[in-house]
């Protein structure tokens, strides 16, 4: 306000005076407010904040009524930024008032030289100001604002650009080109030409949209084998929405309809059949009927990087009561002839598997085809824990990952798949490390230092969800994670398993970058990992407390605090470690899942 009672003395000034050149008024009264909605009166319109950290607020503010709140959060820094129009070889001057700790206000795309400045703590409302000049072909500039990493929330109100306003920004034309790729039994690929003056694009399914990106392509995934969707796509900028592209029409394949022959809610477990600890040695014939996957453990590699991948009994001087291998194997085929599915479990927390070359990933696949052929197998369980899986610097998007043991890894399974045909069952049990914490991290992180495995089955997920029948991570063994609440969540109780398994059916932005979206898997994909006794693993959940996961999942009821992103009926099942475990604690948590009332 104060700038612009100077703007129009100045004006008046140089019209009293007319001896001034008319050019330099012109230039002067050009300036005007460049920024929208600074002082937040209209909610966050124009303004995008990442990993749905800024909401607006009525108090404290420092002009009007309303403020930006906003709050970091592991790795994410709580970025509010809004793109405006600017006029080339022009000054402009940036101010913002802001509270709170580390708030930082800039602007980039300038041109010229980016600038920012900041204050590392601000108890009360503190004014931020810096100028910067465009470049001689800049037509647009970014101002943000943002906190640093893992502080506490910060407040901003009554940001201002000030400078000669840009053109219009025009309406973009509507996309052309729109074609669909090689679909998948649940996925759709989509691109289309690129939109002059576009900063991004809506897609629609059945005239609903379903996702927005920045680039001229998008996966659509969660759709159903053999069905036939329609798809437009739309461009958008500051401006506003074009008008939808021709629609176009495309079809999934038929697929290996993950969980086939799989009851619609199953109990999956795993059976120590090649060592013994404190649970003792269950023979296969000796597993009960409750069990509906059995995941032999383990299949463990004969060095961390040869890929070659061995299994056998427990030895008798471990196991006693160890059967022959023969009556293993014809145990094995009494349980899948009464529906039950055998598979091979590579990994555990002692079998690091690395394939970091082509020949580890060939000898993988010829090593695992050779025991699921030898025992007449199912299918395939991927355990890989420790230092298996990590993502090498630079490696920063997950669904399209170039470390040599993720891109190796999938390319042996999608190898597997292909051998096997449809009914190949495949199934994966990461830890919470390697799946939810990929929300606040992801890899060694944009400037490095981060634990690099942070997230790292994302990629191999993504890549399988056309073929993968079950994922159930391991809440159990885990630290506290962050969930889509952006709250911690320690395990032991129902809340811990809510939050978890929400992430999983909702999806969630990877490292809080709205635009590296992992998509929800489907529920008849995704069973909860827990540990069958106080034996078997830190985080053990009481019958009780379970229940009440599996009601609010299932039923929305007994849901505590947490409030899910929805009801999934089709939720699978449980899983356990282990077997042996659940022998040792009187059955306790398979006789819970037999009685438990899923409708």
């Amino acid at each position: 306000m104060d700038r612009t009672r100077l703007s129009a003395a100045l004006t008046a000034a140089a019209l009293a005076l007319g001896g001034l050149v008319a050019t330099s008024a012109a230039a002067e009264a050009a300036d005007a407010e460049v920024a929208r909605n600074g002082g937040f009166e209209a909610g966050l319109t124009g303004w995008s904040c990442t990993a749905g950290s800024g909401a607006v607020v009525s108090s404290p503010v420092h002009g009007g009524s309303s403020a930006l709140k906003a709050t970091p959060a592991g790795s994410d820094n709580a970025k509010c930024s809004q793109t405006v129009t600017v006029k080339p070889n022009s000054d402009y001057t940036l101010s913002g008032w802001v509270q709170g700790g580390y708030v930082y206000l800039g602007a980039s795309g300038t041109g010229t030289t980016d600038v920012s400045t900041w204050t590392p703590s601000a108890s009360g409302w503190q004014k931020l100001s810096t100028s910067f000049r465009t470049g001689a072909s800049t037509t647009s500039v970014t101002i943000y604002t943002h906190g640093w990493y893992g502080t506490a929330a910060y407040h901003a109100d009554d940001v201002s650009l000030f400078g000669p306003g840009g053109d219009p920004v025009q309406l973009p034309a509507a996309p052309t080109g729109l074609t669909a790729g090689s679909p998948g039994s649940t996925s759709m690929p989509l691109s289309w030409s690129p939109v002059s003056g576009a900063t991004g694009y809506n897609v629609y399914r059945g005239g609903a949209k379903v996702t927005s990106v920045t680039g001229t392509s998008a996966t659509v995934t969660g759709l159903s084998p053999s069905t036939t969707y329609s798809f437009q796509v739309t461009a958008t900028n500051s401006a506003g929405e074009s008008p939808k592209s021709a629609v176009v029409g495309a079809t999934t394949t038929g697929g290996g309809n993950p969980g086939t022959g799989l009851p619609a809610h199953a109990l999956v477990g795993y059976l120590h059949a090649s060592f013994a600890n404190g649970s003792g040695y269950t023979r296969m014939a000796d597993v009960p009927d409750s069990w509906d996957v059995i995941n032999l453990a383990f299949g463990e590699p004969t060095s961390v990087t040869s890929g070659d991948i061995r299994f056998s009994l427990c030895p008798a001087a471990e196991c006693p009561n160890v059967e022959s291998v023969a009556d293993f194997k014809a145990a094995i085929k009494a349980k899948q002839a009464a529906g039950k599915k055998v598979l091979i479990s590579i990994g555990g927390a002692n079998g690091q598997v690395q394939l970091g070359s082509t020949a580890a990933r060939d000898t993988f696949v010829s090593s695992v085809s050779k025991i699921i052929d030898e025992y007449g197998l199912d299918g395939l369980d991927i355990d890989f824990e420790g230092h298996s899986l990590s993502l090498n610097t630079g490696d920063t998007d997950f669904r399209s990952p170039t470390s040599p043991v993720i891109v190796n890894l999938i390319s042996a399974i999608k190898t597997l798949k292909a051998k096997y045909g449809s009914d190949f069952v495949l199934t994966m049990a990461p830890e919470t490390f390697f799946v939810q914490l990929g929300y606040q991290y992801y890899g060694s992180g944009p400037w490095g230092g981060q634990d690099p495995r942070a997230g790292s089955y994302l990629p191999v997920i993504h890549a399988l969800r056309d073929d993968l029948t079950l994922l159930h991570v391991q809440d159990y063994n885990s630290g506290s994670i962050m969930g889509l609440d952006n709250q911690y969540h320690s395990m032991g109780g129902a809340d811990f398993h809510i939050a978890m398994t929400d992430m999983l059916l909702t999806g969630f932005p990877v490292a809080g970058d709205q635009s590296k979206f992992f998509p929800a898997l489907r529920p008849e994909q995704v069973a909860i990992g827990l540990p069958a006794s106080t034996q078997a693993g830190n985080g053990h959940t009481s019958p009780a407390e379970v229940n009440k996961a599996l009601d609010c999942l299932t039923k929305k009821v007994s849901c505590g605090s947490y409030a899910t992103h929805g009801t999934w009926p089709a939720l699978r099942g449980l899983m356990t470690w282990s077997i042996n475990w659940d022998r040792f604690n009187q059955w306790e948590f398979s006789r819970n899942f037999d009685a438990y009332r899923w409708s």
